[in-house]
């Protein structure tokens, strides 16, 4: 008996620390046009897709997500600029689009760096491993962008420190990198007790999405 899809959702489950998708190398977007399907939901264009994300990152308050943190290996991600750069707005009630500036959808984004001094004075966070900040994670700290945007034509974008932070953090999930990665292995061994924790919901939420 075929497996029943769950109708496309305006808000995505998020997938965490210890789901094998947040290691793999996504996949390139070769038709923009073509039904894209995220595992366990029925299939829908890109830019049902990118909508939703969207929606997933305002719901979890971010700045930025990438499509394998809801389990597409694809070369996508969307971010947002807002008016302070406050990434998480915590204990805020008020609608974080309400701050928003810009918002941006990447498809086979391409970074090129434009000044190679490095910043470790950010605080950096990730929606898939939550209630995790550190500083020390380096960043340069001017970048390029060049990508496509969603009916296919090629883009590019300049960014300076807190939002060319968003743009690296968001393509390294899309090479299977995760910003404890960047930081000293006794950082990782300090949270050991939370990521565990991490690994068992994921592990969880892979048998429910299977079953």
């Amino acid at each position: 008996m075929p497996k029943v899809l769950r109708p496309h959702p305006s808000v995505y489950p998020l997938r965490f620390y210890g789901d094998p998708v947040l290691r793999r190398k996504a996949n390139a977007v070769t038709d923009v046009t073509a039904p894209v399907t995220v595992p366990g939901f029925e299939s829908v264009n890109l830019k049902q897709v990118a909508k939703s994300l969207l929606e997933t990152m305002f719901e979890a308050r971010g700045v930025g997500i990438a499509a394998p943190q809801v389990g597409l290996s694809t070369r996508l991600f969307v971010a947002v600029e807002y008016e302070d750069d406050e990434e998480e707005n915590e204990g805020q009630d008020k609608p974080l689009r309400s701050k928003m500036l810009r918002e941006f959808v990447f498809v086979n984004p391409v970074l090129t760096v434009l000044n190679k001094k490095k910043d470790d004075q950010m605080t950096e966070g990730c929606l898939s491993i939550p209630n995790i900040y550190e500083e020390g994670v380096k960043r340069n700290r001017a970048v390029r962008v060049d990508y496509l945007d969603l009916d296919g034509n090629p883009r590019h974008i300049e960014a300076e420190d807190y939002l060319a932070r968003v743009f690296q953090h968001e393509i390294d999930h899309l090479n299977g990198v995760l910003f404890l990665d960047h930081l000293p292995a006794s950082i990782t061994d300090e949270y050991r007790k939370e990521l565990s924790a991490l690994q068992r919901q994921a592990k969880a939420n892979l048998k429910e999405l299977e079953g």
